[in-house]
């Protein structure tokens, strides 16, 4: 176990800074529903062979003059936690969402939504 402090977030882009709080990414999978008119007692599943990596939702501090790389193609992501190893994640991404939040008397962030495409690669 460890304490999430400290996890860096690097794009191409140089985009990630300050950043406050990281959700996922979330892996899944389908799973097949290989039930006929045969099957008794409860469905069968086979699972798909793809693996859908999700996406990555950071929460940053929100710098208005900073222009988020809405329109950029996927570039290389890397997630270093400060675990005892130093562990890393490296994936390819690409922005799909990023929504500012200006509370009164708060401080201002944005939540950056980068979804992977393809495998992540964990060391």
């Amino acid at each position: 176990m460890f304490i999430g402090t400290g996890i860096t977030i690097s794009m191409d882009s140089g985009f990630f800074a300050e950043i406050l709080d990281v959700g996922g990414p979330e892996a899944s999978r389908v799973s097949i529903d290989v039930s006929h008119m045969g099957t008794t007692g409860a469905h069968d599943f086979l699972p798909g062979k793809l693996i859908d990596n999700g996406e990555l939702r950071v929460q940053i501090g929100f710098a208005p003059g900073t222009e988020p790389p809405m329109d950029s193609d996927p570039e290389t992501v890397v997630m270093t936690f400060t675990d005892s190893a130093t562990s890393t994640w490296t994936f390819n991404g690409f922005l799909t969402g990023y929504a500012p939040e200006n509370p009164l008397e708060d401080k201002a962030v944005a939540t950056v939504t980068v979804k992977v495409t393809g495998a992540i690669a964990y060391a």
